[in-house]
């Protein structure tokens, strides 16, 4: 472990470059342009944020501190991902607040981004091992339609599975007649031509919070004439986007008449309706 001049600590080093720990984002400067790992004691809200990323190192590592009303402690880690900057967020509960090389020692990752993510940072994992994987492993790179995300949760008779995936416009040609489909887009009329076009076994999108006239579920009954079952989720128990979310977290909200049949009520788990489904 050695210091570089005023206010960075260099706490590893590798052909590629350095993890760098830093008491507060407001430390990062030049040096770290396009070769350092920053791991940093403050809070990885978007302010914060704009100034790691204005410096464009290889990867950044902030604190969460409680993540707060709207996510406001960890919302960086999206500012982050826009810009391709693998990012992720250290448990607060953990760590010495103000002291970047206490947070690289002792840290555990709490929350990733997707690029983060793509290098193989996990939640749990020690925050020297994440900044180690930043600074080593590059990201695959992904077009945006190929940003599916896919997740295969469970697995079901006549090779059908429930697979997630982040949006219904991420189906495949496997998934016609075959699984079930866990997302986290709206399911309004825009999502009827991609639910007719991949015609999955079931599908589970989210209510994005119905909104006026209950337009958010819409695409329930219109599919169900497509001989469709699906329902959604209520857009206040999951992540929007993350079907993972929709999945784990999400509890149902609406559900169209073919779902209904299959025993899918509003409030059961989003997990247990996509195993109904699965078994239609």
């Amino acid at each position: 472990m050695t210091s570089t001049q005023d206010l960075q600590t260099v706490v590893a080093e590798h052909e590629r470059g350095r993890v760098i720990a830093i008491d507060s984002a407001y430390d990062v400067d030049d040096r770290n342009t396009g070769r350092d790992v920053v791991v940093s004691a403050s809070y990885s809200g978007v302010l914060p944020a704009r100034f790691v990323a204005d410096r464009r190192p290889r990867g950044a590592i902030g604190l969460d501190c409680g993540i707060g009303p709207e996510g406001a402690g960890i919302a960086g880690l999206w500012f982050y991902e826009a810009l391709g900057i693998p990012a992720a967020t250290a448990d607060v509960s953990g760590v010495l607040l103000g002291d970047g090389v206490d947070v690289h020692r002792n840290g555990r990752v709490s929350r990733v981004n997707a690029v983060a993510a793509a290098c193989g940072v996990t939640v749990g994992m020690a925050v020297a091992d994440a900044a180690h994987l930043l600074l080593t492993t590059d990201p695959a790179a992904q077009a945006p339609s190929e940003i599916t995300n896919r997740t295969v949760v469970e697995q079901g008779p006549g090779g059908r599975a429930v697979v997630c995936t982040d949006s219904i416009a991420f189906g495949t040609p496997a998934d016609r007649d075959t699984n079930v489909l866990v997302t986290a887009g709206h399911t309004g009329r825009s999502s009827v031509p991609y639910l007719r076009k991949f015609r999955p076994h079931g599908f589970i999108c989210s209510d994005g919070g119905r909104g006026r006239d209950d337009s958010g579920v819409a695409g329930l009954a219109i599919v169900e004439a497509d001989g469709l079952a699906g329902a959604t989720v209520d857009a206040r128990t999951a992540m929007m986007g993350d079907g993972l979310s929709s999945y784990r977290d999400g509890v149902i909200s609406a559900r169209n008449t073919l779902a209904a049949a299959c025993g899918v009520e509003v409030g059961m788990a989003a997990r247990d309706a996509a195993h109904l489904l699965l078994q239609r």
